[in-house]
């Protein structure tokens, strides 16, 4: 169920459900997403649902994927980007033909570790990842062109917001945790600009105490 034909169910189904930015459409077709779930769920792994990936998370439904990469690199393509919530290292490998250099922090050791395995496996070769509080960002390498959240937060933390460049483009779920607004936030002049893509249901952004 790793063929190339189910790989292209999945690209007519995006397409129908309204993904029309080609290079994203590309860089789906082209991740191994089996690679990225358990082996007992390899068969499912081209449908379009989100499944477990074990400590409560989940590797996003790949039309979640495609809308928030789309609306992250609209703008063109960016040359540093920040991930929050590395989880499986999908939405990494998606980007990491889209965008020059990716940045993923994620709170979890064993995924983090998992991922990063399998990222450089893969050839995934413009990504690093940290250990870290996905609130705080990643300080060291800001400003970012764009970042991109995959947990929500309650409301949108205000270190990523510190950290996008002018010009830069923010996609984040906001809201409780049984649903929430997909947002895209751009850095303006006069202040974040924020527009409303679609409804969507992540796992919560935690924050580490302390």
């Amino acid at each position: 169920m790793t063929s190339q034909r189910t790989r292209d169910r999945l690209i007519r189904r995006l397409r129908e459900e309204g993904i029309q930015d080609e290079r994203v459409l590309e860089a789906i077709r082209n991740v191994p997403r089996h690679r990225f779930v358990d082996e007992a769920l390899s068969s499912r792994a081209y449908e379009d649902t989100a499944l477990p990936i074990g400590h409560g998370q989940t590797i996003s439904q790949p039309y979640v994927v495609a809308l928030m990469t789309q609306a992250l690199i609209a703008g063109g393509r960016p040359k540093k980007v920040l991930e929050i919530g590395t989880g499986s290292g999908y939405q990494t490998a998606v980007l990491s033909s889209l965008a020059d250099e990716i940045y993923s922090v994620e709170r979890i050791e064993s995924l983090m570790k998992q991922a990063r395995k399998l990222l450089r496996e893969i050839g995934c070769r413009n990504v690093q990842i940290r250990l870290s509080d996905g609130t705080w960002g990643w300080k060291e390498h800001a400003p970012y062109d764009g970042i991109i959240v995959t947990a929500a937060p309650a409301t949108v933390p205000s270190a990523l917001l510190e950290q996008l460049a002018p010009g830069g483009r923010l996609v984040i779920p906001v809201g409780g945790p049984s649903m929430q607004e997909l947002m895209l936030v751009q850095q303006t002049e006069k202040g974040p600009s924020m527009e409303r893509l679609e409804l969507v249901n992540f796992v919560p952004l935690v924050r580490d105490p302390g």
